[in-house]
């Protein structure tokens, strides 16, 4: 099975899980930012949860068929068309040779997943093909690059038969994001008022927005507490720079920071905040780690197949 890219706006990038055990050389963790949208994606083909993705964000882009197969499209609606079809994401669905596959601008979300039979073929580097641009590795090529015209990508040959995703099973990303934050040991060193208003009034996503991470726009918040020195950093970790704008940091962060933390988002907060445009209103509310880690197990039993209301996959 193979798609060529006839176009693109040069964002979309091939993601699987991303690299574990290598932040000590100052690699970061890269991988699909909206993680259950990417592991639903490869469940609705079989695949395990890890296999490499087409992680789509914003639209502008075109694949041309070259051999009939099987494909998988989850996250946000970008308008998808087949052949000039809508094509509805958290489905799979069938192609032939010579068809195009059209993502456009977002209807809600904005990052979709494709996934391929057995996952798109892409060299391991450091245990994985997730592709961090600023460090130069993964993708198509191992070396950091995003998709561009021309690309050709592979994957198995077989054919599972299409199926869709219940929708009561569908993560839903048309309302309100309420992402939840686990308190770190440094919140309480904030005003209080500073911490009211971190949970009681409403954010805006910043344009200052990328994988690497999220500026939040709301209330000035102020930190009391004393200078503190840069030590490791969580997937999540809400930083409160001097001007008191969070700074939510996700997949491509970097591995040591220095500014104080509120806590940092649950691992399902995470995939929400990945589906939240420029401008689209948040908020945050405190989660222990037990209520955050049963809503974590939650997808991770959804995404596995563990659960009784979960579509039949067969492997084609």
């Amino acid at each position: 099975m193979s798609l060529r890219v006839e176009q693109t706006l040069g964002l979309a990038q091939l993601q699987d899980h991303g690299r574990f055990g290598v932040r000590h050389l100052g690699v970061t963790q890269g991988g699909a930012l909206d993680w259950i949208s990417a592991g639903l994606a490869n469940h609705l083909l079989g695949n395990s949860a890890d296999c490499p993705v087409l992680e789509i964000p914003l639209g502008g882009l075109t694949l041309r068929c070259e051999q009939d197969t099987t494909l998988a499209l989850t996250g946000a609606d970008l308008q998808a068309r087949l052949d000039d079809q809508p094509l509805a994401p958290w489905c799979s669905f069938a192609v032939k040779a010579g068809q195009r596959l059209v993502f456009n601008t977002p209807l809600y979300g904005v990052r979709a997943y494709l996934a391929a039979p057995d996952g798109f073929r892409a060299p391991q580097v450091l245990g994985s093909c997730a592709t961090v641009v600023r460090d130069r590795l993964g993708g198509l090529q191992g070396n950091g690059a995003a998709l561009q015209t021309g690309d050709q990508l592979d994957a198995a040959a077989r054919r599972p038969k299409p199926v869709s995703l219940p929708e009561q099973l569908r993560p839903d990303l048309r309302r309100p994001a309420q992402l939840e934050l686990v308190p770190g040991a440094q919140i309480a060193r904030f005003s209080g008022v500073s911490l009211f208003q971190a949970f009681n009034q409403v954010w805006r996503v910043d344009a200052r927005a990328d994988r690497m991470g999220v500026r939040l726009q709301g209330p000035v918040l102020h930190y009391q507490g004393e200078a503190l020195v840069s030590e490791g950093i969580a997937l999540g970790a809400i930083q409160v720079p001097p001007d008191g704008q969070p700074i939510i940091l996700l997949n491509d962060r970097q591995t040591i920071g220095g500014y104080p933390r509120l806590g940092a988002l649950s691992p399902v907060a995470v995939a929400r905040l990945a589906q939240c445009g420029v401008g689209e209103p948040v908020r945050l509310r405190i989660s222990s780690h037990s209520q955050a880690r049963e809503r974590y197990l939650h997808w991770l039993e959804l995404i596995d197949g563990r659960n009784d209301h979960y579509p039949p996959v067969h492997r084609g």
